[in-house]
């Protein structure tokens, strides 16, 4: 994909609005800030005199810190927006919020919210470029586009690679995010998890489903782990999660139903022993997982300069 390519989006809300070529794109310009960022001076002005606003309205570590690190690398002021110091607190809603800020005349909102549907909210009533950095159940494109630099800088590309994606995909924004992505550029997409934590309102599209997690390992490129969303869910759900891992967590004997060379991949934040076995998460040969914290600040860096 040439870097000429023309980006026509004003925001980043989802992956589904994305071309393939628009992924490319994103990707090459974030090949340049993964060496960039490697380098002694990890430095540029690019955004200077640009104001970013991170309206976190849900906890976060690695996605806010990624964004503020990439912001400023960048050469722009950064703004953490804290909800526990806000008029949020005092019964004000998410529009006049947006509004307010929109007011300040940023150029960047990033914004991660509990709601399915916030981010696009916002990018109508905002000025500014709106990315979208988590919303509800429903997108995170920028952590299926890290994810994706993450794949294609160890496999090479897409086309026909399979991943399987295990855990609770009822309530994962990743989940949908890296399925919406991944279909589109050509892999196989598999999805493992229990009935009770697979949707129930909703098809989920262009993928192989499975109850059994060691049937959907059998032949996978990746394997995605997800967590247990304990927050999103009701009290009867819950699952026992000794039983559950037994079924559904990743060990050494799971791993091998895998490709020899499989790798691991989990977005974090890691509940061990439940969903995955610490000896795999910290395996420097198979775990993916600090790569894919580091590929986070490069996508976001590529993100902030195509929409700069």
């Amino acid at each position: 994909m040439p870097a000429s390519h023309k980006f026509s989006h004003k925001h980043l809300i989802d992956i589904k609005s994305l071309s393939p070529e628009d992924i490319e794109f994103i990707l090459e310009i974030a090949e340049k800030y993964v060496t960039k960022n490697r380098s002694k001076n990890k430095s540029t002005d690019i955004l200077k005199g640009k104001t970013l606003m991170n309206l976190f309205f849900e906890n976060s570590t690695r996605t806010r810190i990624s964004f503020e690190l990439a912001a400023k690398r960048m050469g722009a002021d950064v703004i953490n927006f804290s909800t526990e110091s806000s008029s949020t607190k005092k019964g004000e809603t998410l529009l006049d919020t947006v509004l307010t800020i929109n007011a300040m005349h940023p150029d960047y909102i990033v914004i991660r919210h509990g709601e399915s549907g916030a981010a696009e909210m916002v990018a109508k009533k905002a000025n500014c470029s709106v990315i979208n950095a988590g919303d509800g159940t429903l997108n995170h494109p920028t952590q299926a586009l890290l994810d994706a630099l993450t794949i294609k800088r160890r496999l090479g590309g897409f086309k026909g690679i399979t991943v399987t994606i295990c855990g609770d995909i009822k309530h994962s924004r990743v989940a949908r995010s890296n399925i919406d992505l991944l279909s589109k550029m050509g892999a196989i997409v598999r999805v493992a998890a229990p009935e009770f934590l697979l949707p129930k309102d909703e098809k989920v599209e262009g993928v192989e489903i499975f109850n059994d997690f060691e049937k959907a390992l059998d032949g996978a490129d990746i394997v995605m782990m997800l967590r247990l969303q304990r927050e999103r869910m009701d009290v009867p759900t819950l699952p026992i999660e000794s039983s559950y891992y037994k079924l559904y967590g990743l060990d050494r004997n799971k791993l091998e139903i895998a490709k020899k060379n499989a790798f691991v991949m989990h977005p974090g934040p890691i509940n061990r022993g439940v969903e995955i076995d610490s000896e795999i998460a910290d395996d420097m040969n198979k775990s993916l997982i600090l790569e894919q914290v580091e590929m986070g600040v490069a996508v976001r860096q590529a993100i902030l300069e195509i929409l700069s």
